[in-house]
């Protein structure tokens, strides 16, 4: 806004002497005020769309083995309350999550949608796979039918299967509660960072550093993250942290 107040201040100055200074910076004001208006409108139907995205995805995820199991309504009440979905919200939550039962469905369109909402976001992305992986995992088995099922969805959005295997890995880790440094959840430590098992501990400190700064709640936030997912975030990040000091200590760093 200050940029268009100076803009046209300076254009009022030039043709309008002190007068037209003022009418010009007020105009700008004016025009700034409408501006940032408009994208806080435009910002808002984009999160609602990525909730809603998120929700029925996810119910035709849970739906994938023919049946959705209490754990996994579980699963999505407790996302209900981690977001703080209240009232009208948590009604259109579990709205969107029946409607990714029903047998009409379209899961293709619903992904595209995704894709073109987080177009050049890669973690915003991940962060939509994760919760997914999240709410089928919740009754601790992977069917086959749902394993099928996430990689479609990864790809429909634009995520590679190794992302995917980083994100089960950050889950892994989470279920483990970084119990002690046993060779399965150091491999997955690994995983999270996205790097090899002999890679040097200046290359894993720049990778923790590069997935911590794309990863921050204030940066997902100004991508377009919702504002109610910024617990889902926080949890992300303390993964990654989580992984890179199980590396340390396995390294005695």
């Amino acid at each position: 806004m200050l940029f268009l107040i100076i803009i046209f201040a300076l254009i009022g100055l030039a043709f309008g002497g002190p007068v037209g200074l003022l009418i010009g910076g007020g105009l700008g004001w004016w025009l700034g005020r409408r501006l940032s208006r408009r994208l806080k409108i435009a910002r808002m139907r984009i999160q609602e769309s990525f909730l809603e995205s998120i929700f029925s995805v996810m119910g035709c995820l849970c739906q994938a083995d023919g049946k959705v199991t209490d754990d996994e309504r579980d699963v999505a009440e407790k996302l209900f309350d981690q977001m703080h979905l209240q009232g009208e919200q948590r009604a259109k939550a579990r709205a969107a999550f029946e409607r990714g039962r029903a047998d009409d469905f379209d899961l293709d369109a619903e992904l595209a949608s995704v894709n073109r909402l987080t177009q050049r976001q890669p973690v915003l992305r991940q962060v939509f796979i994760q919760v997914q992986l999240s709410a089928i995992a919740a009754d601790g088995v992977l069917h086959p039918a749902e394993q099928e099922m996430i990689l479609r969805v990864a790809r429909g959005v634009g995520c590679s299967e190794t992302e995917v295997q980083q994100i089960e890995a950050m889950l892994h880790g989470a279920a483990a509660n970084s119990q002690g440094a046993s060779e399965e959840a150091l491999k997955d430590a690994y995983r999270v960072l996205g790097v090899s098992e002999d890679a040097s501990d200046s290359e894993i400190k720049k990778a923790y550093r590069r997935l911590m700064s794309q990863n921050h709640p204030d940066k997902l936030a100004g991508k377009g993250l919702p504002d109610s997912m910024r617990d889902v975030a926080q949890a992300r990040t303390s993964e990654i942290g989580n992984a890179y000091e199980r590396i340390r200590e396995a390294r005695g760093a």
